[in-house]
């Protein structure tokens, strides 16, 4: 009988760009301005990203674009999203038939909470200039920072994989 192994550490290999995104625009809006100035069309992706706190679940929009020629996938996600929780007052006082709704800010990555967005691009080998993105990514208005996030500061990688 053959035994057959798997290396995992090929699993592990990162293989994407991540560049941070402070904005006051909509998502929107970014999309198409960012549709503007690269050769992209992002589109709202049905699929969102869902994240699962003890407070409740949260989901994060996300737009998506499939570059068939180069093989490269880009996505843009919103970063700061808030969950809401119904509280019933429990107490014997003026307001105990009151039910509170409570929201909890919840982040994609909480290591960079300053963030609004993050423009993922995957299978970025040596075709994709990402100095050049962010060069021309800062040439939109309303956007006041652009930069790249070092993956190795990353303690929420999981969040990171749709």
């Amino acid at each position: 009988m053959a035994i057959h192994k798997l290396d995992l550490g090929d699993f592990d290999e990162i293989d994407y760009n991540l560049i941070a995104i402070h904005t006051s625009l909509e998502d929107f809006r970014l999309a198409y301005f960012i549709n503007q100035k690269l050769p992209i069309n992002l589109r709202k992706s049905k699929d969102e990203v869902q994240i699962n706190i003890k407070e409740g679940e949260t989901n994060f929009s996300r737009f998506h674009y499939y570059d068939l020629e180069k093989a490269v996938s880009w996505n843009l996600v919103q970063n700061k999203n808030e969950v809401y929780q119904q509280k019933k007052e429990t107490l014997q006082n003026l307001f105990s038939n009151i039910t509170m709704e409570t929201a909890t800010k919840v982040f994609l990555l909480p290591e960079f909470k300053k963030a609004d967005f993050f423009f993922k691009i995957d299978n970025t080998d040596d075709t994709i200039d990402v100095s050049e993105i962010k060069i021309l990514l800062n040439t939109i208005d309303h956007i006041s920072a652009v930069y790249t996030v070092d993956t190795n500061q990353i303690k929420s990688k999981n969040n990171l994989i749709f």
